[in-house]
């Protein structure tokens, strides 16, 4: 219920540290028309009902922010949101699998210097809003300040809730001073806050009666991007539901700021294209899509209903990873595509599996790491050939490796 919850609240913390004086730091958001950044965290997160130990996950999510505009200090933001899980049963088999994409979202935001979100109230993200809110004048070490903020969940698919709901906070932080973040140092601050709320407005047989939960985390800034560098957070949320169970969600989470380089998609295109046809990989094409470069591997070929790849097609596939290891500022999304036939679930599924089969892969070959591989299923959803003849069915039945741009 919550597993979007943690990272997203990074989104939150993006402004910049101005030079210190002599009576402490001057904190404000500063925005720059046309900056493209995204925000990668991981939770690690421990599910109990009743006390009791149900399983343990983790979650990647991905935001793609770009700064559209900047009006008197205030910058207009539009985002999109990613969400992908992957269960954990020990530490080598999370390192040896992929995520798998959960849902997505977009968003439009405005947010004024001091941290003061202007949103429309249909968005669900970001979660964690008014976060951080700071004074208008000079913080000092130790120094500590309290401000207001709320969380919006999305409760639609769990208790039937259409809106985004909110949950009010105060949040109470401290400039800390320096903090070490793998290996270097950086101004820091920690924010820490409790929530709690007895949902209204619930549909269906089971529904939460409330809602509780702390957060703390520490912040760690870069002066050079006038931007934060990371987070780390620890966190506790429970659900006192109407069927009298208890569900807790106990984790800790990360993220890391990155600056988007430029693509040149166009360019980037024609080089992988290149590449394709001096090493004479056969049924791959390549395109330019709104996420980046897609290098599509038409008619993959798999054992009869099986997720095992023909031999030919792991040799296909070595051949992709020397190009796409030429790439290691680029994270990767690896989708899947059916033909026509069957059923609706049966074509999701059979997508999601060869993608996953085809990301595994790549990951056994160090191509990236399991943080910066994302699978998805799309079925028989988005087709690129008619259906109805065999060739157009053999096109549509592919996987799609694409170089993200942000």
């Amino acid at each position: 219920m919550n597993k979007i919850k943690s990272a997203f609240v990074f989104l939150a913390l993006i402004f910049s540290l101005l030079p210190s004086n002599a009576e402490g730091e001057v904190f404000e958001f500063k925005h720059v028309k046309g900056a493209q950044y995204r925000i990668i965290s991981v939770v690690d997160e421990t599910v109990f009902i009743n006390g009791t130990l149900s399983h343990h996950a983790e979650i990647l999510n991905r935001i793609a922010v770009e700064v559209k505009d900047v009006t008197d200090g205030s910058g207009f933001h539009r985002a999109v949101f990613q969400t992908s899980e992957r269960l954990v049963y020990d530490s080598q088999q999370a390192s040896q699998s992929a995520f798998q994409w959960a849902r997505e979202y977009e968003s439009e935001f405005e947010r004024d210097k001091l941290g003061i979100l202007t949103i429309d109230p249909k968005y669900y993200m970001p979660v964690v809003r008014n976060v951080p809110v700071f004074p208008d004048r000079d913080i000092a070490l130790e120094e500590t300040w309290r401000a207001e903020g709320h969380e919006v969940h999305d409760f639609r698919d769990a208790f039937g809730i259409e809106e985004p709901y909110k949950i009010p906070f105060t949040a109470d932080y401290t400039y800390v001073g320096e903090r070490e973040w793998k290996e270097k140092i950086f101004p820091a601050f920690s924010v820490s806050y409790k929530i709690a709320s007895s949902p209204s407005g619930v549909r269906g047989r089971i529904y939460p009666l409330r809602i509780s939960g702390d957060f703390d985390q520490i912040v760690y800034w870069d002066h050079s991007y006038g931007q934060p560098v990371a987070y780390e957070e620890t966190f506790r949320i429970t659900f006192e539901m109407s069927d009298r169970n208890v569900y807790e969600f106990r984790g800790t989470a990360y993220a890391e700021f990155v600056e988007a380089e430029d693509m040149n998609k166009e360019q980037l295109a024609s080089e992988i294209n290149d590449e394709i046809n001096r090493l004479d990989i056969s049924d791959v094409n390549v395109r330019v899509v709104d996420e980046g470069i897609s290098i599509s591997l038409e008619d993959i070929g798999f054992y009869p209903d099986s997720v095992n790849m023909l031999p030919g097609e792991l040799e296909k596939l070595d051949r992709i990873a020397e190009i796409l290891l030429r790439y290691p500022q680029r994270d990767i999304m690896v989708s899947g595509h059916t033909a026509l036939a069957g059923t609706a679930a049966g074509r999701m599924q059979l997508s999601v599996e060869r993608a996953t089969a085809v990301a595994d892969y790549l990951l056994s070959k160090k191509v990236r790491t399991s943080d910066r591989i994302v699978i998805r299923g799309y079925g028989g959803e988005k087709p690129i050939a008619d259906n109805t003849t065999p060739e157009g069915m053999r096109k549509n039945r592919r996987v799609e490796i694409t170089l993200l741009e942000n």
